[in-house]
């Protein structure tokens, strides 16, 4: 497995350990983790603290973006999402989009090269806390 994308997937399991919601997201420069993060949205009370967010956040200020990638265990929502295209993100990388469908499209159709890598371990992670918290997965979906 792609080493970044492992890296996500540990954050994501972090996330979990917390009480929190089982999503993780890396950001990646030339090669180098620039920032790192998991969903704190419980953690922190803060219905902005996606992971995708939280992981642009801890990067900094970086100057361009339009040589990173970004990688998720998820698909990312609208919100995260958003935030790719208003720094010129150019590659997503992402755990599944089975349990959550995200806002690929809306990606793609700003010129975001998405790659969904569809893995047993991200769908199996994110089922397993929506079926045992379907209250706070709803919650962070929106509904």
């Amino acid at each position: 497995m792609d080493k970044f994308m492992q890296l996500a997937i540990e954050e994501a399991k972090e996330g979990l350990e917390e009480g929190g919601i089982p999503i993780g997201s890396v950001l990646v420069k030339d090669g180098e983790v620039v920032g790192k993060g998991h969903n704190m949205r419980v953690q922190e009370n803060d219905p902005l603290a996606h992971a995708e967010i939280v992981c642009i956040r801890n990067a900094g200020r970086i100057g361009k973006y339009n040589d990173t990638v970004l990688y998720s265990t998820l698909m990312p929502c609208y919100l995260c999402a958003g935030a790719a295209v208003q720094f010129g993100i150019k590659e997503v990388i992402v755990g599944e989009s089975e349990n959550f469908e995200g806002a690929s499209e809306f990606m793609k159709e700003h010129g975001i090269n998405v790659t969904d890598l569809d893995l047993e371990e991200c769908r199996e992670m994110m089922a397993e806390f929506i079926l045992e918290k379907p209250e706070i997965w709803n919650e962070d979906i929106g509904e």
